[in-house]
């Protein structure tokens, strides 16, 4: 198979002197505000790269609309006001400068419901390769194939790519979502509970698929599963209306955390 990489999506006026030892997503002093109502108060937060980053906390902590501020995805609902900056390899992604389209070509989303378009299969991930202006079949053909066997569908899809994507499992759709997202090659995957819909063995598939995708990309995964947080991330956040309680390594958070409002939560005392 022909081996096809696609073009960087650089963010303009990225810094190209970032250090290695800086976080690739810093976020500094982030409120998020719905009309008058604050959602999210003054976090601060340093994600490391091609590392899993889980996001714990009670329904309605703001985990997920933290998620959302990263590819900017909150532009879409009105009457959101954002206060503070989250920086992606040293640039802020709220600058002028910056494309919201260009940016979510560079942090790629999987959601909790899968959404595969009413196509087949192959033009599910062809979708995005296309509108980039890959047109040559041979090089579809590659990708498609490079991104399904990255989402470890590809041999139980690959006599039937041509069929509907809508007549696979659950399980596989949510898959053939990450093929779709790792398509373009994005630096960052973000996924706001993307197995809580599935049963046990597909939820089993896709915690495979995430600690073998870190090793390409950065993902940051919002879960209300405390053993998958346990199981598949190195690092995780926790979050109580709206504020970040604690954030260290995910050893750390499960068996010697800080705030004692941190381990009721783990522990199940409350939540």
């Amino acid at each position: 198979m022909a081996e096809i990489t696609m073009p960087k999506m650089n963010l303009p006026g990225t810094a190209t002197t970032v250090s290695a030892s800086a976080p690739l997503i810093a976020i500094e002093n982030l409120s998020l505000y719905y009309g008058a109502s604050k959602a999210l108060k003054n976090i601060s937060l340093g994600l490391g790269e091609k590392v899993v980053t889980a996001f714990i906390g009670p329904s309605g902590c703001g985990k997920s609309t933290l998620l959302r501020c990263l590819n900017r995805m909150n532009d879409l609902i009105d009457n959101v006001r954002i206060e503070g900056s989250c920086k992606i390899g040293g640039h802020d992604i709220y600058a002028k400068d910056v494309d919201a389209i260009e940016l979510r070509k560079r942090v790629g989303m999987v959601f909790q419901k899968s959404n595969p378009f009413p196509k087949s299969i192959y033009e599910n991930v062809a979708y995005g390769l296309r509108l980039h202006g890959m047109k040559a079949k041979s090089e579809l053909d590659a990708v498609v194939e490079k991104s399904l066997r990255g989402a470890a569908l590809w041999d139980e899809v690959k006599d039937r790519l041509h069929s509907s994507a809508l007549g696979l499992s659950g399980g596989q759709q949510q898959r053939l979502c990450i093929a779709r997202a790792i398509a373009i090659r994005p630096e960052i995957i973000l996924m706001d509970e993307p197995a809580s819909a599935l049963d046990p063995l597909a939820t089993a598939r896709i915690e495979e698929l995430i600690l073998e995708l870190k090793k390409e990309f950065t993902i940051v995964i919002v879960t209300h599963n405390m053993q998958q947080a346990a199981r598949i991330s190195d690092y995780t956040a926790f979050f109580y209306i709206g504020e970040l309680i604690e954030f260290d390594t995910t050893a750390k958070i499960f068996t010697n955390p800080s705030k004692r409002q941190t381990e009721d939560y783990v522990t199940g005392r409350f939540g």
